[in-house]
């Protein structure tokens, strides 16, 4: 009987980069978190580099592999199309920590909470559905964990809105303005981002339900 487990079997090493992928995504989550809470003065983004770097050699790892490795189950283009997905979350998020670290002093009274929390609750959905990649899940199952990662998306979209709506209403000094509406678009994008990989996922599920 033809078993979909043993037939995935080779591509176990590139389920474990993709799981170490995602959760240096979520370091990074952490990290800017932590950038967040003290605005008097610029901080060292030594281990935004090294999250990011980290992951961009783990990214260049399941390239590596992928020319190296004969038989797989998957897709090569899919894999690489995840293993890119989730690259882009950790760049994104360190440019948003060198933006934000020019000047945090300005930040002082700009509220980033709504969008920090979808960004947790995007890259823990996110990193919950690479990790059953390896169990190749129900359709089903996967769908319903993407959904939730769309509904985020859609509600990060209602949010930027809002805090735009504030900018545009001169809460802001002009200077201010700038700067938070940069900081409010990169963080839309993060989250865009972890939308962009769970869709990949997704295709991966799909395509060999």
């Amino acid at each position: 009987m033809f078993s979909i487990q043993k037939f995935f079997s080779h591509d176990e090493k590139f389920f474990d980069l993709l799981e170490a992928s995602a959760d240096e995504t979520r370091a990074s989550t952490r990290l800017l978190i932590d950038l967040l809470k003290d605005r008097t003065h610029p901080h060292p983004l030594n281990e935004f580099a090294l999250s990011r770097g980290k992951d961009k050699r783990i990214t260049e790892k399941i390239s590596e592999e992928l020319v190296n490795t004969f038989v797989i189950g998957l897709e090569r283009e899919d894999i690489e199309m995840v293993s890119y997905a989730l690259y882009r979350i950790c760049k994104t998020i360190e440019k948003f920590a060198e933006r934000f670290n020019l000047a945090p002093q300005r930040l002082m009274g700009v509220d980033f909470t709504r969008q920090i929390e979808l960004l947790e609750r995007a890259t823990e959905t996110l990193s919950a559905m690479v990790r059953l990649l390896r169990r190749m899940p129900p359709l089903e199952t996967m769908k319903e964990m993407n959904d939730r990662l769309q509904a985020i998306e859609a509600e990060a979209d209602d949010v930027v809105l809002d805090l735009l709506r504030e900018v545009y209403g001169g809460q802001y000094d002009p200077l201010q303005a700038m700067m938070v509406r940069d900081l409010f678009d990169l963080l839309e994008k993060v989250i865009d981002r972890c939308r962009d990989a769970g869709n990949a996922i997704s295709h991966i599920v799909l395509k060999n339900s």
